[in-house]
């Protein structure tokens, strides 16, 4: 599956700030069993996130204070328990409006029919290290393998 592909290129790269070239990530990827086809669809999601970051936002967007409203797709594809937690993540300002924005791009590009709120966290951490945001990243780090998840008062 994509997803675990995904997973597995943070645990074993991305977190110890490791940059092996895409064939040498190919042949690793092949040898632990997942699909040619599933190994190019993880490298063009994450391609795509870094294409994100270079397209052009209202600056205003960043300070934004407005209400998210989620399209039919969007809602079919991304539960009402990980739509509140980005809701939280973006009022306890972990993620701009942007980022949120990202993540639900992201979260689209999957392959999976519906996301699971693992999942979500498993993006926003890929997106919040994407962006060099160390604190926020180990924030959700703790959210991921840590005993507590903060709630919403």
């Amino acid at each position: 599956m994509m997803f675990d592909i995904l997973v597995y290129l943070f645990e074993n790269y991305f977190e110890a700030n490791l940059h092996p070239d895409q064939s040498t990530l190919e042949r690793e990827l092949s040898a632990a069993g997942f699909d040619s086809s599933e190994i190019n669809q993880a490298f063009d999601w994450l391609n795509d996130l870094d294409k994100l970051s270079l397209a052009p936002y209202p600056e205003s967007m960043l300070d934004s204070t407005s209400t998210r409203f989620y399209s039919d797709v969007e809602m079919k594809k991304i539960d009402a328990e990980s739509r509140g937690f980005l809701t939280f993540l973006e009022v306890s300002d972990i993620i701009n409006p942007v980022q949120r924005e990202w993540v639900i791009d992201r979260i689209l590009a999957l392959n999976d029919r519906d996301v699971d709120l693992e999942q979500v966290k498993w993006i926003v951490l890929i997106v919040l290290w994407s962006q060099g945001q160390a604190e926020d990243y180990l924030f959700m780090e703790e959210m991921l393998f840590g005993d507590s998840t903060p709630q919403m008062h």
